[in-house]
């Protein structure tokens, strides 16, 4: 792809950043394992295309913690321009970016196009983005599908672990960084 579209990625801030929306909202997930305020940190990811480009779909990893004792999280964002209808449950927050604005985030379970795009890319029919860098394929983030015709639905693992096989006939899986700066690999959705 090249132009303007969602994958291009704006060098400038957010404020709040996505991580300190995170710190807030993490804690009252009901997958979250900690304990009080997270101690987040950028872990990896990726990005997927709105055909429309509308909506910014980044499918993203932090870990919270440090050592061992770290725990990873997969925490997909929409970023829309305006509130999304009906998905107040969904609501990470609202950010005002220095190039776009005011940004609705939300997280990407709760938004359609998002799924929609999830199931496009375990079939097959779109590719990664690079999570920070403009009009830049991830061809490191594999996609398995074996079932028949095009998977009807995807979970999200909110708390991957390497090595885990996936339990349906399709699967994403991503690498990531562990606190002390050691790859993981792990299937982060699965399709059925």
């Amino acid at each position: 792809m090249t132009g303007w579209g969602m994958a291009t990625v704006h060098a400038t801030t957010m404020a709040p950043t996505k991580l300190e929306l995170l710190t807030g909202w993490l804690p009252r997930q009901p997958w979250y394992r900690g304990f009080g305020t997270p101690a987040l940190s950028r872990a990896g990811g990726f990005r997927l295309d709105d055909p429309a480009g509308e909506v910014g779909i980044e499918l993203m990893l932090v870990s919270d913690g440090t050592g061992a004792g770290a725990t990873t999280y997969f925490v997909p964002l929409t970023y829309r321009g305006a509130a999304l209808d009906g998905a107040d449950a969904g609501l990470v927050g609202t950010s005002e970016h220095g190039v776009l604005g005011t940004r609705w985030l939300y997280d990407a379970e709760h938004d359609p196009v998002a799924s929609a795009q999830l199931l496009a890319f375990v079939a097959g029919a779109v590719e990664a983005q690079h999570q920070s860098e403009s009009d830049t394929l991830d061809p490191t983030v594999g996609r398995s599908w074996t079932g028949d015709g095009q998977p009807r639905a995807v979970e999200l693992v909110r708390v991957p672990e390497p090595g885990v096989p996936t339990a349906g006939r399709g699967a994403v899986e991503v690498d990531w960084t562990r606190p002390d700066g050691s790859t993981a690999r792990g299937v982060v959705a699965v399709a059925r």
